[in-house]
């Protein structure tokens, strides 16, 4: 088993990856929405904002500086640049547990996003800007996956983005399709549009609805389909795999394990269906799987990285 510190920083070099890429996509949604001057455009900058926890007053969301600053804000501990650089931290920790090519492909994009001409290059080019962060972060992705071998190391780098990515999306659910006196329900072609692009879905959507942009649709897809690796159960079925292989390498102790409370979180997914979904609402779901979420991250610290000593030592 590896040291604690080691796992908690490419856990967390996983996490911050995909927060990176999940507010550059809801930046470049945003930025193309504030372009359509109607309503619609207006709910889909809403939806970014309030997906990251910034709701918008009506006036000032659909600012070009609202979008900036999600993107290049170094006081915003959740920003892309903030994410990256905390990203790039934990990999030179863990640096002999990634692949040069690994390395390399972060610290490039780590230095374009706090380059000084920074700021000038996205006011020149938001689009083009974002859309190069987001093909970096890809590569990055691929270069881990094709470089390092599959054991702890990319097992631990894995979780995290996943764990991150089901968190994410769960949230941006939460905000679209929840009952909520705040947000309501987001039934506008333009803004459920808008929310498959959040969620890097809408030509895998399209290809399995054609064109019909439902909102029961969108859940049943965003939520159940298992072979879409941003859907909440492919989501939490890696998690499950992941956190299996891992915990075959601790010594188990009374208190339920992070791979058990994953697997019951994947089956909570498995059985359950978009009728239900219908029947009882959106929301308790995708409420039970944020907070499911928080408790296997929990599990993960106490399993991985905050053990007791004597868990470790031999008798």
């Amino acid at each position: 088993m590896m040291l604690a510190r080691v796992a908690d920083s490419l856990y967390w070099l996983g996490r911050y990856i995909e927060r990176a890429e999940h507010l550059s996509r809801l930046s470049s949604v945003m930025l193309n929405a504030t372009l359509d001057q109607t309503d619609s455009g207006t709910q889909a900058v809403q939806i970014a904002l309030a997906a990251v926890g910034e709701p918008g007053d009506g006036e000032t969301i659909g600012s070009f500086e609202a979008a900036e600053a999600l993107v290049l804000n170094r006081g915003d501990p959740n920003s892309v640049v903030s994410s990256l650089a905390r990203a790039r931290e934990n990999a030179r920790q863990v640096r002999d547990q990634i692949t040069t090519e690994t390395w390399e492909r972060l610290n490039l994009l780590y230095l374009k996003v706090t380059d000084r001409d920074a700021a000038k290059a996205f006011s020149n080019g938001s689009d083009n800007f974002l859309h190069d962060v987001i093909a970096d972060l890809h590569l990055f992705k691929g270069a881990a996956d094709t470089t390092m071998s599959h054991g702890e190391s990319w097992r631990f780098m894995m979780l995290g983005i996943y764990m991150e990515r089901a968190q994410l999306l769960s949230r941006l659910l939460e905000v679209c399709f929840a009952d909520s006196p705040v947000h309501g329900r987001i039934d506008d072609h333009v803004a459920l549009v808008g929310v498959l692009r959040m969620a890097c879905a809408l030509e895998p959507y399209l290809r399995v609805y054609t064109a019909e942009i439902e909102p029961r649709h969108i859940l049943e897809f965003l939520v159940f389909d298992e072979d879409f690796p941003r859907s909440i159960r492919f989501a939490t079925a890696q998690i499950e795999q992941h956190l299996t292989a891992l915990a075959r390498r601790v010594t188990t102790s009374d208190r339920a394990g992070p791979e058990r409370l994953a697997g019951r979180l994947k089956a909570r997914l498995q059985f359950a269906d978009v009728d239900e979904l219908e029947a009882v609402g959106a929301g308790p779901l995708l409420t039970t799987v944020v907070n499911e979420c928080a408790r296997i991250h929990e599990a993960i610290y106490d399993t991985f990285v905050a053990y007791p000593l004597e868990m470790r030592l031999p008798a």
